[in-house]
């Protein structure tokens, strides 16, 4: 963060008052601003009456489901959200990131893994604020010794050019286009299939598998195209 910047705001929605003043203070001394909020109900007046830069969200609220909650406020704004929630289901995180959330941490939690993901999460939020403002989306990503080209649609690993399929190619650059945030198996094979496919994971399975001999320096230890397991694949934040 920029000593000149204003610290970014993350609002707290959780029932817990424990766990409230533990990521406060944890947040408050790496240097963001809080706000507070025990129920759906009083969580919405806070990000309304103060709109944050990023949401932490327990899924089990007293008067509301999250899930919904997420999708009320998928209606309306686009802010990162990230489930910090004791629900460890396959079910539960598949349900929360279908239903717009960012990315998914299950209680128990490292701070240092919760300030990762915020870091992530905020750095998409502002290279979509200076897109809708009129830059040019990047069109190269960058991971290691992998460069992707979208505009060309060309690929490198080392300095070499390598072949993709064209539809290796358009599982890729969804990866690439939400880089460093966890996508479903429905969401990406709604995007790369179509909508008639989201049941065919073992279309992913696949390709993934073969994205990951054309990229990864070891295939079984994949650095790129991280797997969530159960619930989808994250594309490794870019250099």
């Amino acid at each position: 963060m920029s000593p000149s910047a204003p610290a970014p705001l993350v609002a707290i929605i959780e029932d817990e008052a424990g766990i409230r003043r533990f990521l406060q203070a944890a947040l408050v001394s790496h240097g963001f601003q809080v706000r507070e909020a025990g129920t759906a109900r009083d969580g919405l007046r806070t990000i309304t009456d103060e709109p944050p830069d990023l949401i932490i969200l327990d899924l089990g609220l007293p008067d509301r489901d999250g899930k919904d909650l997420i999708r009320d406020i998928r209606g309306w704004s686009s802010v990162p959200i990230l489930i910090l929630s004791a629900r460890d289901q396959e079910r539960e995180k598949i349900a929360a990131l279908d239903a717009g959330a960012d990315d998914y941490l299950t209680k128990p939690f490292g701070v240092g893994e919760l300030l990762a993901r915020i870091r992530v999460a905020l750095r998409h939020r502002l290279q979509s604020t200076s897109n809708h403002g009129g830059a040019a989306r990047p069109s190269t990503y960058q991971c290691g010794p992998v460069t992707i080209d979208l505009a060309a649609r060309r690929v490198f690993r080392d300095g070499q050019d390598v072949k993709l399929t064209k539809r290796e190619f358009d599982l890729l650059a969804t990866l690439v286009r939400h880089a460093g945030k966890v996508l479903t198996h429905r969401f990406l094979l709604r995007e790369v299939w179509g909508p008639l496919n989201t049941q065919e994971t073992h279309y992913l399975r696949v390709f993934v598998a073969n994205l990951r001999k054309k990229l990864e320096a070891d295939p079984a230890r994949p650095n790129l195209i991280l797997t969530e397991q159960g619930i989808g694949y994250r594309l490794a934040d870019p250099d």
